[in-house]
């Protein structure tokens, strides 16, 4: 039998204030309140309360045959908590269905694993602390921000206790194999890896509403017939995007939460298919197979030679001062900087300094900035100042410590 294994992301960036100079001060909060709360009003209202009710309609009606999971941010928590409780409540509600897993990943949908083994798992460990605070489980398989993966990365991971890896399928590593198999990481027998179906995701996800695509419209019935359409041999069917493509990327007056409400059903008119979530999934299927990633991938365009988080001068400098500062700040006592500091590792902040993300209308409605070069500048002078307030702090400290030399010389 083949598992179909539906996982939706869910992530919101804290959005930044236009940066003015205001003294150096740690306990200063850089993020826009006032648009934090009206662009997860807008997304909770128009993605999340109506895709959630939808697919808690069907894990009941379905009677445990469909399951999915979900990867959300820790920014995203946070964020809902603060400002749409509502939508917190509704995903534990989910969750209490028995029928929906929720994935580690990094708290604050960075970069780290790219660029520091310390923070990476730091930011694994709170991301885990929390969803079991919220929702009172475990999460045993992670899913790395935008599916960057090699195998180094996976072998971190598994020294962290989890059980498997969410990537892409990229077809040069592939080479010609299928991504609807359980694949292992080289040399380790402690860890496995599912692999996105990127042709089958990106119907949905970029493909649904195209008009000049040659299979538009597309309804659940065709989808669940491509489905139905694989080998017997099949493993899994592993689709992965965005939660804001019902809704949001697609638009509700296109017929995509149709779409979704329609799609259990209609793949499960096959006895051959069923829904099965990542965990139920490793835990059944033994790899046959090894997927070597010596270089790292990610969804996005498969290499960082051309990953849109650092294809360029602004990001990659950007990137190292950000990470540069990480033993400053997480030395400096206060955990609202250590806090900021986390949310200023949030890949969004790197993509609007892509050219790509001028290019791609669909995803701007989160995006403040009007260029790059905007975005760049902005979130420079706001590290700028971080760096400059963790650097007074220190020789605030200092000044307060007495040398050794002064406390000998106290005491005698």
């Amino acid at each position: 039998m083949t598992s179909v294994c539906l996982y939706f992301k869910v992530h919101q960036p804290y959005r930044l204030k236009e940066y003015s100079m205001k003294g150096v001060d740690l306990s200063y909060c850089y993020a826009d309140v006032a648009a934090d709360k009206a662009s997860i009003d807008f997304l909770a209202d128009h993605s999340y309360l109506p895709a959630n009710k939808i697919i808690h309609e069907q894990l009941l009606s379905q009677q445990g045959k469909f399951r999915v999971s979900y990867s959300i941010s820790g920014t995203a928590l946070e964020l809902l908590q603060k400002h749409r409780p509502d939508v917190i409540a509704s995903f534990r509600e989910l969750v209490n269905t028995g029928y929906v897993e929720i994935l580690a990943e990094t708290y604050y949908h960075s970069l780290s694993s790219l660029h520091s083994r310390k923070e990476f798992q730091r930011q694994i460990h709170k991301h885990r602390t929390l969803v079991k605070e919220l929702f009172g489980i475990q999460p045993l398989v992670f899913r790395n921000t935008e599916l960057i993966h090699n195998n180094a990365i996976a072998g971190d991971i598994a020294g962290m206790g989890l059980q498997g890896i969410l990537c892409e399928g990229v077809k040069r590593i592939l080479n010609e194999r299928t991504p609807n198999k359980v694949y292992a990481v080289p040399g380790r027998e402690d860890i496995r890896l599912l692999l996105r179906n990127a042709q089958l995701s990106d119907d949905i996800a970029f493909r649904f509403d195209d008009v000049n695509w040659n299979e538009h419209p597309l309804t659940a019935e065709k989808f669940a017939e491509w489905l139905h359409a694989h080998p017997e041999d099949t493993t899994v069917i592993n689709l992965m995007m965005d939660y804001e493509t019902f809704g949001i990327h697609k638009k509700a007056g296109n017929g995509i939460f149709d779409f979704l409400h329609a799609l259990p059903s209609a793949v499960l008119t096959n006895d051959d298919l069923t829904f099965s979530t990542p965990a139920a999934i490793l835990k059944k299927n033994i790899p046959g197979d090894a997927y070597d990633v010596p270089a790292t991938v990610s969804w996005e365009n498969n290499t960082t030679a051309a990953c849109v988080w650092c294809d360029n001068m602004r990001q990659n400098n950007t990137l190292k001062k950000i990470y540069s500062i990480g033993d400053m700040v997480l030395n400096c006592g206060n955990e609202k900087a250590i806090d900021m500091w986390g949310r200023l590792q949030s890949a969004d902040y790197f993509y609007y300094m892509s050219e790509e993300s001028c290019k791609r209308m669909a995803y701007q409605y989160h995006n403040p900035f009007s260029t790059p070069e905007e975005a760049f500048k902005n979130y420079s002078n706001i590290v700028a100042d971080l760096e400059i307030a963790l650097i007074e702090n220190e020789i605030r400290r200092r000044k307060r410590t007495p040398s050794k030399a002064s406390f000998i010389n106290t005491i005698l």
